[in-house]
C-alpha cells in the first residue's frame, strides 16, 4: 500500500487535498505528526476536529506520531480513544518516551505503532510479557530527515525479522517525494538512504519486494503527477519503464503496451511473451537496420534476419554485442535501470516514452 504524510503546519486546503489524493490512490491510512508547541494545544484541537471531519467524509484513518507530554497536553480526557476517534486518529505511532507496558496497556484501547527501527529484543520480549493486544500493535520505521542518517538495508531486514519472529507482521517505511520536499532541510525523509535520491516508484518496489514491507508512505509533502500515473500501473502490477526512443518512427507506439516477460526468464534479456504472439508489427518494423551495441537497458526488436523470431522484442539485463539480426530502437533510462531486476519470469511491464 501506497500512502502520503501531511502535518499541521500546513493549510487545512492542503491537508484536505493529501485525503482528496489518498482516497483515489485506494489508500485506508494517512501519517501525520502530533509534536504540538505547548500553548498552541486548542489552536491545533480545532485544526484536528476538522481533519477528524476529513477522516470521516473520505473514510482514510490518521496514524499519529506522538510523545507522552503531547499526549497528554493535547486531551486530558480519560477515553483516550473516543478523543482519538473524534481527531480521525485511528492509531497512535509512538515516539520515545513510552514504556513497552504503557505501549501494551494503549494497544487494548487503539492501534500502537512501534519504532520499528528502535526495537529490540527484550522491548519485544517486554510488550509481549505485557499481554498487548497483538492485532492492535504495528512496527513502522523512521525517516530521516539528515543525509547520511538513513538506514542499511541489512538494518531494516534484521529489525524486519526480528519484528516478525514476535508476531508484528504489519510492518511500515518511509520513501521521499519527488515534487514538494518538507522542511527545515528540504532533502527528503527516507526510511533507507539509499533511497533519498531516488525514484519514488523504485524506492516503493524495492521497499515492498526486497524488505517486504507492507505499508509505504511518502513522507515529504508531494510528488509529481508523473510518479502517481505510474503507481497506478503498479497497482495494476504492472512495472513501468521508462526509456528514451533511438530510431525516429511511427511505430513506436507498438512497443508502448503491456508487455508479460516469458515465465521461462532468460538469463540476458526480458523477453515479452506477447510481442511475437500479439504484436501486430508493420513490414518497416521488422526491417534491418545498422547494427549497434546491445549495452544494458537496450530495447531491441529481432529483424526479419532471425526467422522465426522476428519481432521478438528484448530489454536487455547485460552487454550484448552488436547482432544484424537484432534492431536496438531504445535505451531504459538510467533512473528506471534497477527497475529491470524485479521483472522477473511472468511479471508484467509497460514501456513509457521519455
Amino acid at each position: 500500500m501506497l500512502s502520503f504524510s501531511f502535518y499541521l503546519f500546513q493549510p487545512l486546503e492542503q491537508i484536505e487535498e493529501t485525503f482528496q489524493l489518498a482516497a483515489r490512490l485506494g489508500a485506508k491510512q494517512l501519517f501525520t505528526s502530533l509534536h504540538v508547541s505547548k500553548g498552541q494545544e486548542l489552536e491545533e484541537q480545532r485544526k484536528l476536529d476538522r481533519i477528524g471531519q476529513f477522516a470521516s467524509c473520505y473514510g482514510i484513518g490518521v496514524v499519529a506520531d506522538v510523545t507522552p507530554t503531547v499526549l497528554s497536553r493535547l486531551s486530558a480526557d480519560a477515553d483516550i480513544a473516543a478523543v482519538l476517534r473524534r481527531w480521525g486518529i485511528v492509531g497512535l505511532r509512538l515516539d520515545d518516551g513510552f514504556s513497552m507496558k504503557e505501549a501494551a496497556s494503549l494497544s487494548k484501547q487503539v492501534k500502537v505503532v512501534l519504532n520499528a527501527s528502535t526495537m529490540t529484543e527484550w522491548e519485544c520480549k517486554e510488550l509481549a510479557s505485557y499481554q498487548a493486544d497483538k492485532s492492535n500493535v504495528e512496527a513502522w520505521h523512521n525517516f530521516y530527515p539528515r543525509p547520511e542518517t538513513g538506514l542499511g538495508g541489512e538494518t531494516v531486514l534484521a529489525q524486519n525479522q526480528r519484528l516478525r519472529r514476535y508476531g508484528i507482521e504489519e510492518i511500515g517505511a518511509f520513501i521521499p517525494g519527488d515534487a514538494k520536499k518538507r522542511g527545515p532541510l528540504y532533502e527528503g525523509l527516507p526510511t533507507l538512504e539509499a533511497h533519498r535520491e531516488a525514484d519514488p516508484v523504485y524506492a516503493y518496489i524495492e521497499l515492498v519486494e526486497t524488505y517486504g514491507i507492507k505499508k509505504v508512505f511518502i513522507g515529504d509533502l508531494a510528488v509529481s503527477d508523473g510518479v502517481l500515473r505510474r503507481m497506478d500501473w503498479v497497482r495494476s502490477g504492472v512495472i513501468p519503464i521508462r526509456y528514451r526512443p533511438i530510431v525516429r518512427v511511427e511505430w513506436l507506439s507498438v512497443v508502448e503496451t503491456v508487455h508479460t516477460n516469458r515465465r521461462d526468464a532468460a538469463r540476458d534479456v526480458i523477453r515479452s511473451a506477447e510481442s511475437r504472439r500479439s504484436l501486430v508489427w508493420p513490414k518497416e518494423a521488422l526491417q534491418s537496420i545498422p547494427a549497434a551495441p546491445r549495452r544494458t537497458g537496450s530495447i531491441t526488436i529481432d529483424n526479419e534476419r532471425y526467422g522465426r523470431y522476428a519481432g521478438e522484442l528484448q530489454i536487455t539485463l547485460v552487454d550484448l554485442p552488436a547482432d544484424d539480426r537484432v534492431n536496438v530502437i531504445g535505451q531504459v533510462i538510467k533512473e528506471d535501470m534497477p527497475l529491470l531486476r524485479y521483472i522477473h519470469g511472468g511479471r508484467r511491464f509497460c514501456l513509457i516514452r521519455c
